[in-house]
């Protein structure tokens, strides 16, 4: 196996889920910071490894690829020991590659609509903002319907790519375990894998913080 090395920073949900993964897995690899608050993903340096100058970015012995989606694939079909996280069978592969665009096109920037007016010094944020959240969450309630996980009967990368951004919605509002049990439950399940908290759970302890820290209205 050729030396991986992710490159990211700790409060981007799409970098925590290639730490899932990559634990999920049970690859060693080497972590190196890229600070995007003091532009090191604008830096010359940064700029060779990935040109779109975004996070995370893997390296796998010179090779390198950035997009979480298509880090996640790329590890699982390279690295995993079987297909289950990535399934090669057409129809299951489709509902997970559903879920993960649902990740990109709606939970993403869901989330970030809580959390860039906060970042922004503001001290309100629409309640539009947590409506938008609640559908989240009843959606994801009814993708578990169909099974255990977000895309089945089997943990797959889309469940990494969905607690990533729901361990950082959940510090707005919890999931209500009455209104989405199968969510709650579900949370509550992928919480507690072996590798969650090394991989997630205390990288996302800043952000946490931060969130609970400030104060808002919803307007």
């Amino acid at each position: 196996m050729g030396k991986l090395t992710l490159y990211g920073i700790d409060g981007s949900p799409p970098v925590r889920s290639v730490h899932l993964t990559l634990h999920a897995l049970g690859l060693k690899y080497d972590y190196k910071i890229v600070n995007l608050m003091t532009g090191e993903h604008l830096k010359p340096e940064y700029l060779k490894v990935n040109p779109l100058h975004t996070v995370p970015t893997l390296e796998d012995d010179g090779f390198f690829i950035h997009d979480s989606h298509a880090i996640n694939a790329y590890l699982v079909g390279k690295y995993g020991k079987d297909d289950s996280m990535y399934p090669k069978d057409l129809q299951k592969r489709a509902i997970v590659d559903q879920r993960l665009h649902y990740d990109s096109s709606v939970m993403v920037a869901t989330g970030k609509g809580l959390f860039i007016p906060l970042k922004e010094g503001k001290t309100e944020i629409p309640k539009a903002k947590f409506d938008a959240l609640e559908e989240v969450y009843k959606n994801l309630n009814l993708f578990l319907e169909q099974g255990d996980f977000v895309a089945g009967s089997d943990l797959t990368i889309a469940d990494f790519h969905t607690i990533a951004v729901l361990s950082t919605t959940i510090p707005f509002r919890d999931v209500n375990a009455t209104k989405y049990p199968k969510l709650a439950d579900w949370v509550n399940r992928v919480i507690k894998l072996p590798f969650y908290e090394e991989a997630n759970g205390s990288r996302i302890v800043q952000v946490v913080g931060f969130i609970k820290n400030k104060k808002y209205d919803i307007v």
